[in-house]
């Protein structure tokens, strides 16, 4: 129904920089909300960034505001990650979520997101 693929994740010092991608097909992909999470070995999976259905509202986690902006065009059915001064403890595993049940009301919790990509790696070195 939807399929989400992740990339550009990898390997960084701290202070440095990643974008990730996050490809959709199989549903128009102007039609619902899109976000990103991180898992990290031991942890839960948490929040990072949330853009509603036409990119007009964004929300994200407290650590990551003003280092990690989220932005979709729907042309190219792609939704962005773009991280930004990256520190060690944004070592995780990056899943790009869809929530099809929502167009403009954003909701952080996992569990409400339907579909999931594969997820990437991003690993900071201090």
């Amino acid at each position: 129904q939807v399929q989400l693929v992740e990339s550009g994740g990898g390997l960084v010092q701290a202070g440095g920089s990643l974008r990730l991608s996050c490809a959709a097909s199989g549903r128009t992909f102007s039609s619902y909300v899109m976000g990103w999470f991180r898992q990290a070995p031991g942890k839960e999976r948490e929040f990072v960034a949330a853009i509603e259905w036409r990119g007009s509202s964004t929300y994200y986690l407290d650590a990551v505001k003003g280092r990690f902006p989220i932005s979709r065009d729907n042309a190219k059915n792609t939704v962005y990650l773009q991280m930004n001064s990256l520190k060690p403890e944004d070592t995780a595993v990056y899943y790009c979520a869809a929530d099809t049940g929502r167009k403009t009301t954003v909701v952080i919790t996992p569990e409400v997101y339907d579909y999931w990509g594969q997820g990437t790696q991003v690993t900071v070195s201090s």
